[in-house]
Formats: structure tokens, sequence, C-alpha cells
């Protein structure tokens, strides 16, 4: 049977580093659709063209995804078959993607998920800390008090929480979670998963703090804290 059916929205999952993590149905999905939704077609075009494919490539981002939503739908509706991306990893799990997929749904449109790479289960599958009830909370606010101000209303919070964090803010949170969760408590940290330079470490979170601030390289990259 067609991987791609006529009329359907194809939600897939591309690596969050390492290229070889593009699944041999994700490859076949996004050669197969009539346009691949993307969050910036810079990314995705470099993507695509290490693998061959060359699908035509819309822009789906933050700033215009409700207003195209309807539009998309409506190519959907005529018998298009759409794929949606993001950067990288799991589209919708902070990154675009919601307007589309709820739009595409309210309409009655097959929405199918192509699997693959995503940053918080990979990061939870080696961090050493409980993971059979966890809260993802995504990225932290930008700033410290805000941001001291959301760990505080998560200090009662039993499950594993897990957090997206960038490069320029990575060591300022490090140092809120110890401030408002304790020295002690567990910290995961992990950057650039999949990719080649890939560290992490489980610790007490003032060591965690220790350990990041022993290198200036380990600040560099992307990040997820559990």
């Amino acid at each position: 049977m067609n991987e791609v059916q006529p009329g359907q929205l194809y939600v897939v999952a591309t690596p969050i580093g390492n290229l070889a993590d593009l699944s041999p149905r994700a490859q076949s999905v996004l050669a197969g659709v009539t346009r691949i939704c993307a969050e910036d077609t810079r990314t995705s075009g470099s993507l695509l063209a290490h693998f061959g494919i060359r699908t035509p490539l819309v822009a789906l981002h933050d700033h215009n995804e409700d207003g195209l939503a309807e539009a998309l739908v409506a190519a959907l509706k005529k018998g298009e078959s759409l794929a949606l991306v993001s950067d990288a990893g799991t589209p919708l799990i902070s990154d675009p993607g919601f307007a589309l997929v709820r739009a595409a749904r309210a309409a009655g449109v097959t929405v199918i998920t192509v699997p693959g790479p995503c940053a918080v289960t990979a990061a939870l599958s080696i961090c050493g800390l409980p993971t059979d009830s966890f809260l993802f909370v995504g990225f932290l606010p930008s700033k410290s008090g805000a941001r001291k101000d959301k760990l505080d209303s998560l200090k009662g919070e039993a499950r594993t929480l897990v957090f997206y964090e960038s490069s320029h803010r990575i060591a300022d949170s490090v140092a809120d979670v110890v401030e408002v969760l304790g020295a002690a408590r567990l910290l995961f940290l992990g950057r650039e998963l999949t990719k080649r330079f890939e560290e992490s470490i489980t610790a007490p979170a003032d060591q965690v703090q220790r350990w990041l601030g022993a290198d200036s390289n380990r600040e560099r990259g992307e990040f997820v804290l559990i």
C-alpha cells in the first residue's frame, strides 16, 4: 500500500541532531506528499537535500500558522497530502503546528503520526530519574524572577519535571534550580543529544552547577533539564 494517501495530514518527527535518525517511513512520507509545512524552510530544506527529497516546502511557524491553517485545510479537503515538520524532533512539542492539527481535525481531515525523535523522551530514557510519571513544562521563562516563580510553583509536584533550555540561559536556570528547588535535588542535564558533542550528567543540582561552570563549552548547544 502507498504510504501517502490523498487528503491526509502527516505529522512527521525529524532528527534532533543525528541525521541517521530519520526513519525510512519518514523519508517515504516526506518524498510522497504534495507539500511539506516546515517551521524554517532553510533548516528543513537542508535535511531534505541530504536525503535527495525535492518536495515543495511552505513556511509554517508561530507567526503565520493561524492565518495559513484554513487555506492548508482547504487544500487537504481538495485532495492534497501534507506533511508537517518542525526544525528538529516531534512537531508541536514546544514547536509550531497546533493550529493546523486542530483545524484539520475540526474539518474531519485524517491526521497521521509518523513518530520518531523527541528530545523529551530521549532525555528521559537516559536520565536515571523516575519516568513512570512526568510533567513536561517546556521552556522556562527567560527572566530570572519569572523563572524562579515558575520553579517555586512546582516545588510540591511529585512527578519528574522536564524542561527545555537554551545556551544563553542554561547557567542561570541551573543556578535558579539550586536556589529554589535545593542543592540536593537530583538534576539531569543533557546537552546536544544525539549530536557529536553530546554530554549528560545526573547529580545533585549544586554538583551539576559546578560541572557546568567547569568548562565554558558545556554552556553551548541545546539542553534538556530533568
